[in-house]
């Protein structure tokens, strides 16, 4: 057989394994797009959930701490910059939890000094569920980081990263807090 015929069944056949290349990896970026997306979500629910609280927190350290308005009007503005940055992408929304990290802080501070909202049943039963609900945006958190990762790496892969370039596909941030003492152990905080 001459070598002429050979020709255009290797090209063909070149070019099926590059289709095929290029189908599987398409697949697999979107995979991992749509499960980053995916678990972006899962923070931002939790951070919503989060968020949802403050406003029942606030209203039981009121009565008691009156005379600490601009802490708690602190609070209550740090929740709605939350809130707005969670829809703006992780960095957007790690710089938001950071100040709110620090206004919870303070809230927190002012009903340790006040006796009568540490044995308060309500405070109690809302900062046992700020607590269980730092776990859960812990766990949503590094979720979203790994499948963060997981994408970013095959974005950067050979040779996934061409058809990645070909195709469209940019990769996502990752969802750093910066300084979360306080809030990353809240058991230590005892009421």
């Amino acid at each position: 057989m001459s070598i002429l015929l050979w020709v255009p069944v290797v090209s063909a056949a070149v070019a099926l394994i590059g289709l095929i290349l290029a189908w599987t990896t398409h697949n697999r970026l979107v995979e991992l797009g749509t499960r980053a997306d995916e678990a972006w979500s899962d923070v931002t629910v939790q951070l919503k959930r989060r968020a949802d609280l403050i406003p029942n927190l606030v209203e039981s350290v009121k009565g008691a701490a009156a005379h600490e308005q601009a802490t708690l009007t602190q609070v209550v503005a740090a929740r709605s910059a939350l809130l707005q940055a969670t829809g703006q992408g992780p960095r957007a929304a790690a710089v938001a939890e950071g100040e709110f990290a620090d206004a919870l802080r303070s809230l927190l501070a002012v009903a340790e000094s006040h006796p009568d909202i540490k044995t308060n049943h309500n405070f109690l039963a809302l900062q046992h569920e700020l607590v269980n609900t730092e776990d859960k945006i812990q766990a949503a958190r590094r979720l979203y980081n790994g499948s963060a990762r997981n994408l970013n790496i095959k974005l950067r892969a050979f040779p996934s990263n061409i058809f990645a370039g070909l195709f469209h596909f940019h990769g996502r941030e990752f969802f750093e807090v910066a300084d979360r003492a306080g809030l990353e152990d809240p058991a230590a905080i005892s009421f």
